[in-house]
């Protein structure tokens, strides 16, 4: 299944992709109100795990087919939607730096012995389609194709083997970078923190439809050019390896989000000579094999 938040007044509204379109919930369950309870934001889904999904499916499958080439109004083209962060109120956002082991080496850094981690908090987060504004503060804004675990069951303690079944669900990140402030201190949070910079989206795909999640294309463009193109088989702590290693320190809960690194060409792996840093009229796409496309235009800041 992929999940969608639709943003609607401030607030976030549950929508599933289908072939046919984008299936708005709160309008479907007023045209065609359900006998049992559904979900019908993102985070129910989640915390409801598989009887939320499986209830969901249940009430999509029963609801009236098109007729006469006319779509219900629930049913929505992607184009008209206004898309909210695929996972909207995670409690923790935890990242994974130098995970790659081609990205490490074009930035000459040691290969990492343990998992780097780090945090985002909930003001980065941001959707598909939105715009984001270059902050004032940055001269050096660098993109990262990043692959996002989203976790489905608590989590303390787990064992490597058992670490997947935790997983709700994947999506994309651009793990949006402001070098030079990352670089000020030996404490990155400061560079990975301003506003808007972990856009994700545009779908939660449930684990099932991923499949392996440690053998999927990834790719970053930029306006138009390839800049990243690898696979998470490039990964030097690999996704169960990630969620074993984390819940031996802290409890993960549903709806919890692991940025889990990018792989080689940012901007920041060039020789200086050659690094172009993002800037307002750039639009840069992130796309992960099984999860669609994750587009984000840059602006100018207005304050």
């Amino acid at each position: 299944m992929k999940l969608v938040s639709i943003a609607k007044n401030g607030r976030y509204a549950l929508g599933i992709k289908t072939e046919e379109g984008i299936i708005d919930i709160e309008q479907a369950l007023e045209a065609s109100p359900a006998s049992a309870e559904v979900p019908t934001t993102v985070m129910e889904v989640i915390e409801g795990g598989g009887p939320a999904v499986a209830a969901l499916q249940q009430y999509i499958d029963g609801l009236p087919a098109s007729t006469g080439g006319n779509a219900p109004s629930y049913l929505l083209e992607e184009a008209g939607i206004e898309w909210g962060p695929c996972v909207t109120h995670p409690n923790k956002i935890i990242c994974v730096g130098l995970n790659y082991r081609k990205h490490a080496e074009e930035t000459n850094a040691k290969i990492p012995a343990y998992p780097i981690l780090f945090n985002k908090f909930n003001n980065t987060l941001t959707g598909h389609g939105r715009d984001i504004a270059v902050p004032k503060v940055t001269q050096k804004l660098d993109y990262e194709a990043e692959l996002v675990i989203v976790i489905g069951k608590k989590a303390k303690y787990v064992a490597r083997e058992d670490a997947l079944s935790h997983v709700f669900g994947y999506c994309n990140v651009n793990d949006l970078s402001a070098r030079d402030l990352q670089l000020r201190t030996p404490q990155w949070l400061l560079g990975k923190t301003c506003d808007d910079f972990s856009p994700l989206g545009p779908y939660l795909v449930t684990a099932d439809e991923v499949g392996n999640p440690n053998n999927l294309s990834i790719k970053a463009t930029v306006n138009g050019e390839v800049r990243q193109s690898s696979n998470t088989s490039d990964m030097i702590f690999r996704c169960d390896e990630i969620v074993s290693y984390i819940s031996q320190h802290m409890t993960l809960v549903p709806g919890d989000i692991i940025l889990t690194g990018t792989p080689e060409g940012v901007v920041l792996g060039l020789p200086e000579d050659k690094q172009v840093y993002l800037k307002p009229g750039d639009v840069v796409t992130i796309e992960i094999e099984k999860l669609g496309a994750l587009t984000n235009r840059f602006v100018e800041e207005m304050v």
